[in-house]
């Protein structure tokens, strides 16, 4: 018995102490440089030993027998690696760093949750794949090659999107801003404007975008208004090695370089406003109505970018990212601008615009990993935008105005406009992971404050004689009323808190359901106050640069001039040089929650079927005080509606390559409360005003959805796409613009049916590879090719409308949208620089329907040219060439005419943009 002992204790010692070898190591994701690649497999060829990497790309294996192995690495979606000659020696520890490139043909329909960042053109590709609805994305890479630097040029390189020149206005798949939904990091965001239901996407500056993505497909998970797509975009977050970038652009515009550029007074070259606390009263007689000068129109931006990571004992993880940038841009306007309904009623051949706009983004977010399950995030947005636009209507003389003294020539128009927009986002989110449980939740709250402080008007009547040499003959003030020169002030407030939460369990491999809700309260609060000039039509205008000199708390005094509010302060007040009340108000409230489930059943390895349903309560309020209102108006409405909706996505993979999708659905389209509230906003040839009718019986649009969609990832960044597309849409709205002499354009409900159908087409190609396998020329294209078809009928209520016609498009639509893109990426040495081609193309589409017997107002084609070039210098520094809008198409709108040829209601070209960008990373 002791000797038996004796052998065991002498066996278990040896085994304890035999002599053994480990081998660690980190690996980075190949798609995105410098970061890792977490949950890859490492394991030892022929033997039992292995392990998975952590959050941060390491591994670790231990008690390897000395000896010469093969290692092997991989990860789904991406190459697998065997790296022989692995060297394991006693009581030693071997190191082996490595990295893993994409390779999509290897890709295999299993869900991986990582951290990885989805900014590389391959991930997002892999996460298209995989996704359960149809959904396309463009990321952070891309976003770099392309020299894009918002998220509108973004989403408007995405297949069937379009963006409208000279405006933020996004369409997806022909419908516009009403039909859209916007998130960040999956919660809603407010607009920034009076008159449109999304933010502008030009305000999101690169450099706090990971990725944008558009979903066309309904899912469950979305809000009930949902008809042509959701756009997210997801924030960029720090993951990989610390960092801290920094970079400073400039560039020129060729129409814009040279002129004498000028902006709204007291604006500021950083685009704030600093009156806002003073009565608008107040900043009429303490200041002017002239220009300042703008300084020399060179365009400039610079910002710098920087994210560390805290590991801690415990296994506990801080990443913390923050981004601060600041960009202008001088634009030069030269063309033309009417006022057309049935007749002319204000016409400038000759006029000339100088925009100013600038950009200021701030953005932290903090992620922290408690443990393997369960992570906290926190991210906080700022964002200050501003546009000035001084405009000179009719400067060469020849404008005209059919209620003018003289009608054919001489008719001008002064305007000085200026825009602040500030956003606040804050955003709390977690996500847990509990062995077959996955929760994940946000909540949102945001603050916009969108202000239009201190517009000026100032018409003017015989300005030819200002061009003269006779001393003698003067411009005259115009004034068929007391507001065509006028001070005008606007603020918007909104505030929103939006939420969502989603329960998700993975019964098995086959079986995963979704339980969730989602909700939102968004208050919105309106007003604006106006004062007009009141000079007499025989005071001589000896200068239009020195209005000043006219608007002086002196003149006032004595009577020279007078202003005049529209609504007096209070009962027995003068509005003459007096302060004045509010002109216009509305307040409008939103209410929406909703819940829904949805199942992700794999019925085989090949068919993926995911139904759901959504159950929503939705509530709007809009109350409104505006001028011009039929006294029998209550001054409200209110629409209260239960949605039960529908709907199924289906995906078959017809092999690793290639998927079949198919999803239908039902949903609703639903008015904003700028469609709705009854107040007329006007502009030097332009005035659009809300219909609170929209919120009669029926108070939404009824929607149905089908797509279907065949897809194959034949390669590394490469894919061949095609899909048909069907919608019908219940008692659409549309923009019309009225047959009357005041020629405003309103929203309504136009016909009981609109119908869409449409063909998508994409391609992605790499040409040509060098002998190590890098891309050396790719292309990439996209068209969407659509036919839209409504039908019209008179309407009749607070206001009414009809059309000579049954049938038109729908407003927005473009039958064709191309995008297209070469890239060429030689190596010289160690350089390697990237150049890019990008082009883009929109047909004619209806910007607003005509009533009666008028023709559309129609937004013509234009084609449009950038070229990128990217230099790294070193792996630190790089250098950046861009020449945007070579073509420098012309911005067109026209007024359709039957029996005479096109009136043109807007023309100027942008100018083409030449640039140059330093930037280096420490």
């Amino acid at each position: 018995m002791k000797k038996i002992l004796f052998i065991l204790i002498t066996l278990i010692s040896l085994s304890m102490f035999s002599q053994t070898g480990n081998i660690q190591g980190n690996i980075q994701d190949k798609e995105y440089a410098g970061n890792p690649l977490p949950f890859a497999d490492i394991y030892i060829k022929g033997t039992t030993k292995g392990a998975t990497t952590d959050f941060d790309g390491n591994y670790f294996i231990e008690n390897i027998e000395p000896g010469t192995y093969t290692l092997v690495i991989s990860f789904v979606g991406y190459e697998t690696k065997q790296i022989p000659n692995i060297i394991i020696k006693e009581d030693k520890t071997t190191v082996h760093n490595d990295e893993l490139g994409a390779d999509a043909a290897a890709l295999k329909e299993i869900v991986i949750q990582t951290t990885t960042k989805k900014e590389s053109e391959t991930a997002l590709l892999l996460e298209q794949k995989k996704a359960i609805e149809i959904k396309q994305s463009i990321g952070a890479e891309e976003l770099s090659r392309k020299g894009i630097s918002n998220a509108a040029a973004a989403v408007a390189k995405i297949t069937g999107v379009s963006k409208q020149e000279g405006s933020s206005d996004v369409y997806v798949r022909g419908l516009g801003d009403r039909y859209l939904n916007t998130t960040f990091n999956g919660l809603t965001m407010p607009s920034n404007d009076i008159s449109k239901k999304n933010i502008d996407l030009g305000l999101f500056s690169s450099d706090v975008i990971e990725n944008v993505s558009i979903s066309k497909t309904y899912s469950s998970k979305f809000y009930a208004d949902f008809s042509a797509g959701n756009l997210n975009i997801k924030s960029k977050e720090q993951k990989g090695k610390n960092f801290f970038t920094a970079d400073i652009s400039t560039s020129i515009n060729s129409r814009a370089i040279g002129k004498n550029f000028v902006r709204s007074e007291g604006t500021g070259y950083w685009g704030y406003y600093g009156r806002y606390a003073h009565n608008p009263f107040a900043v009429i007689l303490s200041h002017g109505v002239d220009p300042e000068d703008a300084g020399t129109p060179i365009n400039i931006s610079y910002g710098a970018s920087a994210g560390k990571t805290f590991n801690f004992n415990n296994g506990s993880k801080l990443n913390l990212f923050a981004t601060g940038s600041f960009q202008n841009d001088y634009e030069y306007r030269d063309g033309e601008a009417r006022d057309f309904t049935s007749v002319e009623k204000k016409a400038f051949p000759n006029a000339e615009e100088f925009v100013y706009t600038t950009t200021t983004t701030g953005m932290f977010n903090a992620s922290y990993r408690i443990d393997d399950q369960n992570t906290l995030k926190f991210n906080s947005l700022y964002i200050n935008n501003s546009e000035s636009k001084i405009g000179y209507y009719g400067y060469e003389g020849l404008g005209r105005n059919r209620d003018a003294g003289e009608t054919d020539q001489g008719f001008f128009q002064y305007s000085s406009k200026f825009k602040q927009d500030q956003i606040i986002v804050n955003q709390l989110h977690g996500e847990h992971n509990y062995n077959k449980l996955e929760i994940n939740w946000g909540i949102g709250y945001n603050i916009v404050k969108a202000n239009e402080p201190d517009r000026k008007f100032i018409s003017l009547e015989n300005y030819q004689f200002e061009l003269d040499d006779d001393p003698t003959t003067n411009a005259e003030f115009y004034d068929n009323n007391t507001f065509d020169s006028q001070r005008y002030f606007q603020t918007i407030d909104d505030e929103e808190v939006s939420s969502n939460i989603n329960f998700a369990y993975n019964f098995n491999e086959q079986l995963k359901v979704n339980l969730g809700y989602n909700g939102r309260y968004k208050q919105r609060d309106f007003e604006n106050i106006r004062y007009g000039y009141d000079v007499p039509s025989t005071f001589a205008v000896e200068d239009i640069n020195n209005f000043d000199s006219l608007f002086t708390v002196n003149n006032l005094n004595n009577g020279v001039y007078k202003t005049v509010a529209f609504n007096s302060y209070s009962q027995g007040i003068s509005s003459i040089n007096n302060p004045g009340a509010p002109e216009n108000t509305y307040k409008g409230i939103l209410k929406i929650a909703g819940v829904y489930l949805n199942a992700e059943y794999n019925i085989t390895d090949k068919l993926l079927l995911v139904p759901g349903i959504r159950f929503e309560n939705f509530e709007q309020t809009v109350e409104y005080d505006v001028i011009n209102l039929i006294t029998s108006d209550p001054g409200f409405r209110t629409a209260k509606n239960t949605f039960i909706l529908p709907n199924i996505n289906i995906k078959y993979s017809l092999n690793n390559e290639s998927n079949l999708r198919f999803s239908a659905s039902k949903t609703v389209s639903n008015p904003e409360f700028k469609e709705i509230a009854p107040y007329v906003y006007e502009d030097v040839t332009r005035r659009e005003a809300g219909n609170p009718d929209l919120l009669n019986n029926p108070s939404f649009s009824e929607i149905y959805n089908a797509d279907l969609k065949y897809e194959w990832f034949f390669g590394k960044n490469e894919l061949i796409a095609g899909s048909i597309f069907g919608k019908q849409i219940n008692n659409p709205i549309n923009l019309v613009t009225a047959a009357d002499a005041t020629g405003t354009q309103r929203y309504f409900r136009t016909g009981d049916k609109a119908t869409i159908i449409g063909l998508e087409i994409e391609a992605k190609k790499n040409l040509l590879k060098n002998t190590e396998d890098d891309v050396v020329l790719a292309a990439g294209f996209n068209v969407a090719l659509m036919q839209t078809e409504q039908d019209l009928k008179t309407v009749s209520g607070t206001y009414s409308t009809s059309f000579q016609r049954d049938s038109d498009e729908l407003q927005g639509a473009s039958n064709v949208l191309l995008n297209a893109d070469l890239s060429y990426t030689p190596t010289f040495g160690n350089y390697k620089p990237k150049a890019n081609l990008i082009i883009g193309y929109k047909s004619d589409s209806i910007f607003a329907l005509g009533a009666g017997s008028l023709g559309n107002i129609v937004e013509k084609s234009y084609t449009s040219l950038d070229f990128i070039l990217k230099n790294n210098i070193s792996e630190n520094l790089s250098i950046n060439i861009s020449a945007k809008n070579l073509l420098d198409p012309a911005v067109e709108y026209v007024r359709e005419m039957e029996s005479q040829q096109n009136i043109k209601t807007s023309y100027f070209k942008k100018g083409i943009d030449l640039g140059l960008q330093l930037k280096y990373q420490f």
